[in-house]
Formats: C-alpha cells, structure tokens, sequence
C-alpha cells in the first residue's frame, strides 16, 4: 500500500495552515491591521473583518435564564484579488489558506514564510504553541448504474447491518488519533455529500496538529513543523484512500 504520492490533480478544495501563538499581553487588531494592510497590499489587496460571537446562557437567582450575545472582530483576513489565497493576521496567530486549484505546499511555503514573518513582528507572540495543517478533499466517486462500491474507492468503508436488505444512504466517519512516531494529533472525517450526476462526492478531511511549543523567530524549526505534518498528513491520506481512488486524480 502506498504511503505517498504525487498527483497530477489533487483533489483539494482547500488547505489551512495555522500557526498559534501564546502572547504577554492580549493582542488588538487596530495594532496590526493598518500596517498589515499596507505591507500585503500588493499581494493581498482586499481585506475582510473576521467577526466572533460568544452566546452565553445563564441562570439567574430566580431562576430565569439570562441571554446575552458578546463579539467584536478577532482578526483580518487579506485576501488575493481572485479570493483563492488569503493569510489571516488573528487575535491568537496566523492562517495561511489556499483555495483550488492548489499546487503544492512547496511552492506556497516562501510565501508562507513572508506573511508570518510580517505577522510575528506586528503582534510580538512569545512563542508558538500550536502548528496545524488541515486539507479538506472532494473525492467524486464514479457511479455505475447509479451505484458505487465504496470498497473500491475506501479503505475500510462503511459496513451496513444487512447489505442485502439496506441501502446506504449516508456515512460519517470520524476518529482522532496520536502518531506514535511523532506525537502529532491526527484528525480525520469523512463524509458522503449528494450524487452529483453519476459522481457521488465524498468530502475527506485530514488534519493533522503539532503541539510542540517553539520561538517564533525561528523559521527553520516551524518550516521543519510543517514539513513533518505534511509528511502525516500524505501517510493518512495514502492509507485511506485506495490505489483505485488515487488513480482517479493523475
């Protein structure tokens, strides 16, 4: 079973990398945004509020129940003229998020290093203190006859109670786990959405985390992060899908 590899048309409709960070005092969006603004200007032209709720219910000695809605803007996102490429200067660290069509991590990664760099001194973190990939898949299954064998396309798919009396409908499968390798967390979904023609899309999210804390300054311990996730991520990815679904993209 293969543990890499290369395809010519990944089926990524988007990939997140968060970078988090521990800070000494609370960090402010007005002390970021104006600078950031037009320092990315020429590559990120558009920016976008990101806004936050916190609902709260609680009981009061009468017991009554007391709502109350709390928010404010928690960060900025600068966007690409096209929107399929933003950083997110955030309140608690830094996103970087590639829309399809996306070609590799590799090339995006001086970039990356850029808009962090920018961000790091604007925000003054003390440290990292979390590093996510994530990388959302659309895996539009071929139907035959309006059906499919997710076997074929899945590695330990979904299991009906009575495969001759039901008819799957939908599936979710969930699970979190620790590389034992490493210590990343791992986690995955997979999810059916609705036939498409005779494609029936299923929505494959592959996240993968490093809790490691390290300096902000030091770019070749982050870079050396991502690539390790990168690395997990591919791992999961290969042993998920099966050679006859990874073929389906080259």
């Amino acid at each position: 079973m293969k543990t890499s590899v290369k395809l010519k048309h990944p089926p990524i409709i988007e990939a997140v990398l968060d970078i988090d960070c521990d800070f000494s005092t609370p960090v402010e969006v007005r002390q970021f945004q104006k600078a950031a603004g037009k320092s990315l200007a020429k590559s990120y032209p558009k920016q976008r509020p990101i806004y936050v709720q916190d609902h709260r219910v609680e009981a009061t000695e009468d017991r009554k129940l007391k709502y109350s809605v709390e928010g404010g803007i928690q960060g900025v996102q600068f966007l690409k003229d096209d929107e399929k490429q933003l950083v997110q200067f955030r309140m608690q660290g830094f996103s970087f998020n590639r829309l399809s069509p996306y070609a590799s991590l590799d090339d995006y990664l001086p970039q990356i290093k850029k808009a962090w760099s920018l961000y790091s001194k604007l925000t003054s973190p003390v440290q990292v203190r979390l590093i996510r990939l994530r990388y959302i898949n659309r895996v539009p299954l071929p139907m035959k006859n309006g059906a499919v064998e997710i076997d074929e396309y899945i590695v330990n798919g979904p299991r009906l109670a009575d495969p001759d009396r039901l008819t799957l409908m939908g599936f979710l499968d969930q699970y979190a786990a620790v590389d034992t390798r490493t210590g990343y967390q791992v986690n995955s979904v997979l999810t059916l959405q609705p036939i498409e023609g005779d494609k029936l899309p299923i929505i494959f999210d592959n996240g993968v985390i490093s809790l490691e804390t390290g300096s902000v300054d030091d770019w070749t311990w982050i870079r050396t992060k991502i690539l390790e996730l990168r690395e997990l991520k591919n791992h999961i990815f290969c042993r998920t899908l099966t050679e006859k679904c990874l073929n389906l993209f080259q």
